[in-house]
């Protein structure tokens, strides 16, 4: 008998959130058998199973060691259902290009892991320079790439200082106005976003995919 999205939705989170990496992939391979939307299993399943591990973690209950066992259940889980993704290029598209990475000083990489797949699918060319980037790595990427975008993570308020020179760096090296700038990260906020000169600020994962579009020209 077939489980209802509903349940199978569950399952997922539950098995990202209980750290059970060994069946969160069959749960997913399960969900698409039983026809289900790929996207509502990564955001409704798999990302609600991080951020109850994530809240978890903030109440002292999770260690960093369970976060990493956690995310390896939704990057398994991840790994079935990316391919059933909605793709959004279309035929003759413009190759949209976007730098992506956490900025240096911060390893937090779950978050950029998750926008770079939504960008991904949205049809963007993505180039992930992974986490801890030196700040100058990320615009000579974007100009190696000819990239219109480039994308900065942090969840630590120590690093977001970095944000700023990497806008600053663009302006310096005069190409400020060919590349757009979106930062995203559990202590930034829009306010800071205006603060330090950059172009879009984005809440979470698919949040990310309708500012980036916009900043390009897609939407």
């Amino acid at each position: 008998m077939v489980k209802s999205k509903e349940e199978l939705l569950q399952q997922l989170s539950d098995c990202v959130f209980e750290m059970d990496d060994e069946n969160a992939a069959d749960v997913a391979k399960d969900y698409i058998a039983a026809g289900y939307e790929a996207l509502d299993g990564v955001l409704k399943g798999l990302v609600d199973g991080m951020n109850r591990a994530g809240q978890m973690y903030e109440e002292e209950e999770y260690f960093v060691t369970d976060l990493l066992v956690c995310s390896d259940a939704m990057y398994n889980g991840l790994d079935v259902l990316r391919e059933h993704l909605p793709q959004e290029t279309a035929e003759g598209a413009v190759n949209y290009k976007c730098v992506i990475g956490v900025v240096e000083g911060d390893t937090h990489d779950i978050g950029k892991n998750l926008v770079r797949i939504m960008l991904e699918t949205a049809g963007f060319e993505m180039y992930d320079l992974g986490r801890d980037v030196p700040l100058q790595s990320f615009v000579e990427k974007a100009k190696d790439v000819d990239a219109q975008l480039i994308c900065l993570s942090t969840l630590m308020t120590t690093t977001m200082p970095g944000m700023k020179e990497v806008v600053d760096i663009l302006v310096k090296e005069g190409i400020r106005d060919k590349v757009k700038v979106m930062i995203g990260g559990g202590p930034l906020s829009q306010a800071y976003c205006n603060q330090i000169n950059a172009d879009g600020y984005a809440v979470n994962a698919t949040g990310a995919v309708t500012v980036a579009k916009q900043l390009v020209g897609m939407a």
